[in-house]
């Protein structure tokens, strides 16, 4: 296993419980003559350290071996569990050479006992409680943070999916349309055919060019629906009409691209166009930061074979951008569909 720097935290950590450490089994050892004698300060101090310091690093080591064995949030139990073994193998037997040290040397005349043992076994015991609940917290906090994170960018892949499918629906969608209405053209009136033709080649170019970003702005899908306008009054003149007012304000706003396209599209295709009862669609924004596209009815009486993309397909783009108040209303005169505009 490979042996990383150790955490930020428990650099700190040490840092924090040397000077208690250092205090106490200096207390426990020498008793009221570390508040006497500067000796007992000014030995104590770098031998409990050095010997602290070596104790530590072996003690991140194995902390690290365990999060490497056993990573995840379901296997805390089994890190806790294998962490009560650092007392036994590292923090126990530190205890004890520094108690050794001070007794061999016989430091300041210290000699061992059993009891001092005991009290110091005690102070490690305690730290290590203390700093290991301490770690293990910081280390699930750590992990729960990398789960969410985890789970959000899987979350926005699939999202990007998703609409990356919902964009591959929407140009052979417009393309079915657009051949059947050539086709009609074509045994009509041959001229409009290929003026028809011209215009499909052009919004085409701009379905190839803009529909990749998957949202476009007010203003460019605005641009665009007048272009595709163009298109369709080519086959139906005056019997199809459209105004649009929209609020500049709300020209950098956004909504998932061809939605305009669509509506106006779904206006088209299920009612009767005629010169004498023509179908006006009419796009607006709203103050509450809207945008409507309403068309009056004429309804065909003959079913009409459909997709089924339009409308879903603009449903379903919103409720990945998690926004689910694409509102719907119809009666007998009229047709209205509202969408949000996006503040991305």
């Amino acid at each position: 296993m490979k042996i990383h720097k150790l955490p930020k935290y428990q650099v700190i950590g040490f840092w924090t419980s040397m000077p208690f450490i250092i205090f106490a089994l200096s207390y426990i050892m020498y008793g009221e003559r570390i508040f006497q004698d500067w000796r007992v300060a000014a030995l104590t101090y770098p031998i409990i350290y050095f010997i602290g310091y070596f104790s530590w690093r072996l003690h991140g080591v194995y902390d690290q071996y365990l999060r490497h064995k056993f990573p995840k949030l379901e296997e805390t139990a089994k890190r806790v569990k294998y962490k009560f073994l650092v007392n036994l193998l590292i923090m126990s037997p530190s205890v004890l050479v520094i108690f050794m040290v001070f007794h061999y040397f016989h430091v300041l005349g210290y000699n061992l006992n059993l009891e001092d043992l005991k009290y110091g076994f005690f102070v490690g015991l305690t730290i290590n409680i203390i700093f290991e609940s301490l770690w293990e917290v910081l280390y699930i906090i750590e992990k729960f943070r990398d789960v969410a994170e985890e789970k959000e960018h899987i979350e926005q892949l699939q999202l990007h999916h998703e609409f990356e499918n919902l964009k591959q629906k929407v140009n052979p969608h417009f393309l079915f349309n657009s051949f059947n209405t050539l086709s009609s053209l074509i045994g009509e009136d041959k001229v409009r055919a290929e003026k028809f033709l011209d215009e499909l080649s052009r919004v085409y170019r701009y379905l190839l060019n803009n529909n990749e970003r998957g949202m476009n702005s007010v203003e460019q899908e605005t641009d665009f629906i007048r272009t595709y306008f163009q298109l369709l009054q080519t086959r139906y003149g005056n019997s199809l009409q459209m105004s649009i007012d929209i609020d500049p304000a709300f020209n950098h706003l956004e909504i998932p691209s061809l939605s305009l396209q669509l509506l106006v599209e779904n206006a088209v295709k299920h009612n009767v166009l005629s010169k004498n009862n023509p179908v006006h669609v009419h796009i607006r924004t709203t103050p509450d930061k809207r945008i409507e596209v309403e068309n009056n009815l004429n309804k065909k009486v003959l079913t009409v074979d459909s997709t089924g993309i339009g409308l879903s397909n603009i449903k379903k783009k919103y409720e990945l951008l998690q926004r689910e108040d694409v509102f719907i209303q119809s009666d007998d005169n009229k047709f209205l569909v509202s969408i949000p505009l996006i503040d991305q």
